[in-house]
């Protein structure tokens, strides 16, 4: 039998053309601007990113330039754990909807795992307040 893991689909409309939206968001240096769990900071190194956090550096490896509006990113943890965050922004009539999967981590309790959607809803509403100011 297969086991699942669970997630949580947290999605946004957001009142800008999906062309616009994945134009910002597909840019890892606008990353800091919208996405809170950035620690201290994203710099650049060779053909991935390294977020500075008071726990250490991790990695973070961004799916690439592409027509159909995927956003996925890997972020490798210190111990080498790998979180897949899948991404899409999809056209929703003359604006576009961002959908982010958030897979709960195997020693997630119910409260870590509220806290990380939390944090990653409240990304999606940064980025929302962003591009349609």
């Amino acid at each position: 039998m297969i086991k699942f893991t669970e997630v949580r689909h947290i999605s946004i409309g957001i009142a800008r053309d999906a062309a616009t939206v994945y134009a910002y968001a597909s840019q890892p240096a606008n990353l800091p601007h919208w996405a809170e769990g950035l620690g201290m900071g994203l710099l650049p190194q060779g053909d991935h990113w390294i977020i500075k956090t008071p726990d250490g550096d991790f990695r973070l490896d961004f799916t690439g330039q592409n027509p159909y509006g995927v956003l996925d990113h890997t972020v490798t943890l210190k111990d080498g754990t790998e979180i897949y965050v899948p991404m899409r922004v999809v056209p929703n009539g003359a604006g576009s909807e961002v959908t982010l999967t958030l897979f709960r981590q195997p020693e997630m309790d119910d409260a870590a795992f509220d806290k990380d959607a939390a944090t990653m809803r409240r990304d999606l509403e940064n980025l929302k307040r962003i591009l349609e100011s």
